[in-house]
């Protein structure tokens, strides 16, 4: 379906509209480069190559998620506004779809490595060794989820009293701070599921357009579907700022706005679908 901005008034409404959107593609292409970033330093915190390979999707999945959401976005805006209706057949359509497979396996797995992510966070010890006399033995501190410091003079007379160790890892952490990841863990957890009921939710709408059995009645329930769960993704990405935890915060928002331009594709493409066949 090629969209012609019929709901957008004008064609340099449009043309703003596009660039806006793709732009917001690009930067989401650029935050899971970031990610990628922040959990390679992680994976230096916690041992590197110590830990199994199949334990790594808990260390990757904020760089799996969203690099296979990038992918999965680029197949909705192909099959919602570039490609005409007429050539979502045969070896096209089984091609889009498999791909989109593909890209809800990887989101299924990373979802599972965020679950898993936060078993580590409850295995912990107290330490009642001084953490001070750990200084310069390669011991880092849990500053918040995914966020370490190594040990040194200074981290370590500020620990308190209340001091505990993650489970085979030379990490420590404060009890305010370990409390504090673990609800963003959590919130993690929730955010990634929810998502993949939005890419549900989607999936069913995009296929019962495409065989042109999307009725009344469907979109009604899906617009009461999409409200509570973008309303739960809001309030996800509201806690991430709130928590200072900026890069998660940056990228739900982008998340958020780039599938505002999803939605108002499939909403441009049942409009010309509606047209078209009122003109039949």
């Amino acid at each position: 379906m090629v969209a012609n901005g019929n709901i957008f008034g004008s064609d340099r409404r449009y043309q703003l509209f596009t660039a806006v959107k793709y732009l917001t593609f690009v930067l989401l292409g650029i935050n899971a480069y970031l990610f990628l970033q922040e959990e390679l330093l992680t994976l230096s915190h916690m041992g590197g190559g110590a830990i199994p390979w199949s334990h790594l999707v808990q260390v990757f999945s904020a760089t799996i998620d969203p690099a296979a959401w990038v992918v999965l976005l680029l197949l909705f805006e192909l099959e919602t506004s570039v490609l005409d209706d007429r050539r979502i057949h045969g070896p096209v359509r089984w091609a889009l779809h498999g791909i989109r497979g593909l890209c809800v396996i990887a989101i299924v797995y990373a979802f599972t490595g965020y679950y898993a992510e936060v078993g580590p966070l409850y295995d912990v010890i107290p330490f009642a060794v001084n953490a001070c006399a750990l200084v310069d033995q390669s011991w880092s501190l849990l500053v918040s989820l995914d966020d370490f410091a190594p040990l040194d003079a200074a981290s370590c007379a500020s620990l308190g009293s209340e001091v505990y160790q993650l489970q085979g890892f030379n990490v420590l952490a404060a009890a305010d701070n370990l409390e504090a990841a673990r609800r963003l863990a959590w919130v993690d957890v929730v955010n990634a599921g929810v998502w993949i009921l939005v890419v549900v939710v989607l999936e069913i709408e995009v296929r019962l357009q495409l065989r042109g059995r999307l009725s009344a009645s469907i979109l009604e329930l899906n617009k009461y579907l999409k409200v509570a769960l973008y309303g739960l993704l809001f309030i996800a990405a509201a806690y991430w700022g709130v928590a200072g935890d900026f890069l998660d915060f940056w990228d739900a928002s982008l998340w958020l706005f780039a599938f505002i331009f999803i939605e108002l594709n499939v909403f441009e493409w049942q409009y010309e679908s509606r047209r078209d066949a009122a003109a039949a």
